[in-house]
């Protein structure tokens, strides 16, 4: 029995969206679980996928919140 635990940022991809919609967050679920069909050939029925929404700044990369870390990647950048 697969047990998938999938984390994201809970943030959107436009101006106007705060984080994935349920939508995406089904088609991640699906994907997931058929992978796992196609691939360890486990049955959809016993694989479990949970999507855990994290706010963006309880989510650290490089040591730094991932706001700060990507404001530095820019500044590298330029």
């Amino acid at each position: 029995m697969p047990m998938v635990n999938i984390q994201i940022t809970r943030e959107g991809t436009g101006a106007v969206r705060s984080a994935a919609t349920a939508k995406e967050k089904a088609a991640v679920i699906k994907g997931v679980s058929e992978v796992l069909r196609d691939v360890l050939h486990k049955p959809l029925d016993s694989t479990f996928v949970v999507i855990e929404e994290v706010e963006l700044e309880n989510w650290g990369w490089g040591g730094l919140p991932v706001a700060e870390f990507r404001k530095q990647l820019l500044i590298e950048k330029q």
